[in-house]
């Protein structure tokens, strides 16, 4: 994982301050003369062909590290956070085997002496997290660029790509070096599946999330394509960076490794502004482990960023940190790993009233009527699906009527009531049970051969942790079916055929 080219050495500022632009009215487009931008890039060019960065010179996911033991020791974080102004703290950085021997062994943050629940392990001050507001200097024009084409992650990754060019005359040099250390893993597993080869996305085929991984892709390469916006629009910003503008700078790999780096370590800090919710905080993530039954989490305090342990621990005990309510799709996307006991893991199922049904805009009102739409995302949780199955029925009942007479009854009354007979109920879970069966059928293996795989302590790292993704989504699939087929077993009279349905809901 990296940011950038490799480390250079060109003059610039070696002290940490938030970068100014002017205070004045910005208009978030580009020019519209085309020749105003290729006169700028000819500019830019004549003064930088000295700057450029070959592509062969660039870190990559794959490539080696080579670091010298006095580069090690001279760049360790946080000996630089305490020169910087890291009061003294309860925490240390250990390091541990990375899953690749290629790789240099990664860092994380433990106990440096024994800690109880509710004590600060550390408070990072202000001066030493990177935030959109400390990046543009400037609240107004921070807030004005994530609210047009530009994410915070593009924005921050952009920042962290230009200063990297920097190399060691950069004052976040021992941070970058971490991240790039780090390679967009975080401390539990791989890397993003974002950075995967077509042949290990194809180790979650079946599962919703490849569809995931492919749709934010897609959204990282629109926002690189506007990168050059912030160049033009924070000019102030970039004229320090003796280089071109970004689009030319780096390549579209290059950014993307870069935003996957961002991602996986950045923090969403609560009751701040807009141009400070996100926040890079060394001894963070990704030196600080992921968990989703943990409480405690890094917060905005008296000009730093804090973190109250939730929990006892002993010194030398690695640190965790609440992840949010993600389901185990979005922690593989966003971090690299599966959690096994996660709570909030979840599957979606989408059902939508059929639009030609002729009773279409009534059935849309007493939907809505209900809390629902004609486009329902219903969330099946792990351990609660029969509980997800029962609140489905009614959307796919009221679906089901065809009787304008029983359509008129449901309309006026005050519940979700539809006469359920027994041959619609029986079509209703025929449907239900299909749709389950299909999903379970998508995927090449079954729950068992997952459990095989998984038993193979030579299965490659990224394998695993997909096989670990998509055997926890077949379970919940399982139990729905169960769920489903267990409702069918309770039905008074099994030899009633299903009712046909010209107008049923759909399912995806």
């Amino acid at each position: 994982m990296a940011f950038g080219g490799r480390y250079v050495s060109p003059p610039i500022r070696s002290t940490p301050h938030p970068l100014s632009i002017p205070s004045t009215t910005v208009s978030l487009s580009l020019p519209k003369n085309p020749n105003f931008a290729s006169s700028f890039r000819l500019i830019r060019r004549r003064n930088s062909s000295s700057f450029r960065v070959s592509s062969s010179d660039t870190l990559v996911a794959g490539s080696s590290e080579v670091v010298s033991k006095k580069d090690e020791v001279s760049g360790d974080l946080k000996s630089w956070m305490h020169k910087n102004g890291l009061p003294p703290c309860k925490v240390v950085l250990k390091e541990k085997p990375s899953h690749d021997d290629k790789h240099r062994p990664i860092h994380y943050v433990a106990a440096s002496e024994d800690l109880q629940a509710g004590d600060v392990a550390f408070s990072v001050p202000n001066s030493l997290v990177v935030t959109l507001e400390r990046v543009l200097g400037n609240e107004t024009i921070a807030e004005l660029l994530t609210t047009n084409k530009l994410s915070e992650l593009a924005c921050l990754a952009l920042y962290l790509m230009y200063e990297k060019k920097q190399g060691k005359k950069s004052f976040w040099y021992p941070y970058i070096r971490e991240l790039d250390r780090q390679r967009g893993r975080g401390q539990l597993a791989v890397e993003s599946p974002l950075l995967w080869s077509e042949a290990e996305l194809a180790y979650l085929t079946g599962s919703p999330t490849k569809a995931e991984v492919l749709e934010r892709a897609d959204g990282i390469k629109r926002e690189y394509n506007e990168l050059d916006t912030v160049w033009f629009m924070a000019g102030s910003l970039f004229q320090q960076y003796p280089y071109d503008i970004p689009t030319e700078a780096f390549s579209f790999e290059i950014f993307k490794q870069a935003f996957v780096a961002v991602q996986s370590c950045v923090v969403h800090l609560q009751k701040v502004s807009l141009a400070r919710r996100f926040a890079l905080v060394p001894l963070g993530p990704p030196l600080l482990a992921y968990s989703s039954n943990c409480k405690a989490m890094l917060t905005a305090a008296d000009g730093a960023v804090q973190l109250v342990v939730d929990r006892p621990y002993k010194a030398g005990e690695s640190i965790v940190v609440w992840c949010g309510p993600q389901p185990n799709s979005k922690l593989l996307i966003n971090y690299g790993f599966v959690d096994e006991d996660n709570s909030y893991d979840r599957l979606v199922v989408e059902a939508a009233l059929n639009t030609e049904d002729p009773q279409y805009q009534d059935k849309r009102m007493v939907a809505q009527r209900n809390g629902k739409l004609s486009v329902q995302v219903f969330h099946v949780y792990a351990g609660r699906e029969k509980e997800a199955v029962a609140d489905m029925l009614p959307y796919l009942r009221l679906g089901y009527v065809s009787d304008t007479s029983e359509m008129q009854s449901v309309i006026s009354s005050l519940g979700p009531v539809c006469p359920v007979s027994s041959c619609m109920e029986r079509a209703v879970l025929d449907q239900l049970a299909d749709y389950f069966t299909r999903r379970l059928a998508g995927y090449p293996t079954t729950l068992s051969e997952d459990e095989s795989l998984l038993a193979d302590s030579n299965l490659k790292p990224k394998k695993r942790v997909a096989t670990q993704l998509v055997r926890l989504e077949k379970k919940m699939l399982h139990a729905c079916l169960q769920a489903t087929a267990d409702l069918i077993n309770q039905l008074p009279d099994h030899t009633v055929s299903p009712c046909p349905a010209p107008y049923a809901p759909l399912l995806k």
